[in-house]
């Protein structure tokens, strides 16, 4: 009998398949970025690409925390490696974000990269309520966001969030903001008595308005909301002529007096002497639906928001029901679209900057 030593004692030899990072990159250039049209890779959304035998790890560092394309990004991610390198392998991604600035740097504000004026034609069609809520939800994904409440004859946002008792504290010249729910938020609310009326003209409101820009420490944010005024005049006016926006929501009901007033604001901020961003329309108090009955009543009409929506060739970010339970929890599922529509609107516009 013969026997074989060493190399010779196989007749097979197995050679070890290892991944590398180029075959990693190469298959995740394939995964587009839905909004952008542009794949990953290109985007620099795939970093520290680290491979162990069958392990490869990477960070996914999304537009915005809101993404709400998300699960799809990082589905199509695995799905690449499996099918162009290892269907084998294990695919370990950390998915985190870098929001992009859809403002320009040298821009009064300069620290907060996308500042979202939210608007209304009318009072009492729940405006400040959803700032907050929007504010609120994107805080939750993991931003960093504040609230500037510029309704200087009506301020909201204090008794909203239960603040009125605080008053901002000051580091040097300028005014801290006061934080509830890790958002930074300022208004004329913190500064006068809840009970005194403000009779304020033009030019009184121009100099409030710049002050809470220049005077005001908010640091680095990726979102801040302005809670405007409703309606149209002055106040608008200085806020875009102090500010730099990057687009603005307009909320609505479904009522026809809300709608008409509405159709107002909106001709006002596509005026082309303003030339706004109107990032789309929220319909608030769309309908009511009890909870122990499946129908919908719809209180105030119904689709006025879309009526807007197709008479100037805005998007409908969502429509939002009345709800018995008004907290922030109750109503954060049905912001959470919402949001996804706004970032991704702005993820697009920073891109094309």
């Amino acid at each position: 009998m013969v026997s074989y030593k060493n190399e010779q004692k196989n007749a097979t030899i197995f050679k070890e398949f290892r991944m590398t990072k180029e075959e990693v990159l190469k298959a995740l250039s394939y995964v587009d970025d839905p909004d952008l049209n542009k794949d990953l890779v290109t985007l620099n959304m795939i970093q520290n690409v680290v491979i162990e035998k069958k392990r490869v790890a990477f960070d996914l560092v999304l537009t915005t925390p809101a993404c709400p394309m998300k699960d799809s990004i990082a589905n199509a991610c695995k799905t690449a490696i499996h099918t162009m390198v290892d269907k084998d392998a294990e695919v370990v991604m950390n998915i985190t974000s870098n929001v992009q600035r859809s403002r320009a740097d040298n821009t009064v504000l300069s620290g907060i990269k996308n500042i979202i004026a939210v608007a209304s034609g009318k009072g009492g069609v729940g405006k400040s309520t959803v700032a907050l809520n929007l504010a609120r939800t994107l805080q939750k994904a993991g931003a960093r966001v504040g609230i500037l409440d510029a309704d200087i004859h009506g301020p909201s946002v204090p008794t909203l969030l239960g603040t009125t008792d605080k008053k901002p504290e000051m580091d040097g010249d300028l005014m801290l903001p006061i934080e509830k729910y890790d958002l930074k938020t300022m208004s004329i609310g913190y500064l006068v008595d809840g009970k005194q009326a403000l009779v304020w003209r033009g030019p009184m409101l121009s100099k409030a308005i710049t002050q809470f820009c220049s005077d005001v420490k908010w640091g680095e944010l990726d979102y801040l909301f302005v809670d405007l005024p409703p309606g149209t005049g002055d106040a608008h006016l200085s806020i875009i002529q102090h500010i730099p926006l990057s687009g603005v929501v307009i909320v609505t009901t479904p009522e026809d007096v809300a709608v008409a007033d509405t159709r107002k604001a909106i001709d006002m901020f596509s005026n082309p002497h303003l030339k706004q961003n109107i990032l789309g329309v929220v319909e608030n108090m769309s309908y009511f639906q009890p909870e122990a009955e499946g129908k919908k009543y719809y209180l105030f009409g119904r689709d006025g928001g879309q009526k807007l929506c197709d008479e100037w060739s805005l998007d409908l970010l969502g429509q939002i029901q009345v709800k018995e339970d008004k907290s922030f929890e109750s109503l954060h599922s049905e912001y959470l679209p919402v949001v996804g529509k706004i970032v991704q609107k702005l993820s697009v516009l920073a891109a094309s900057r």
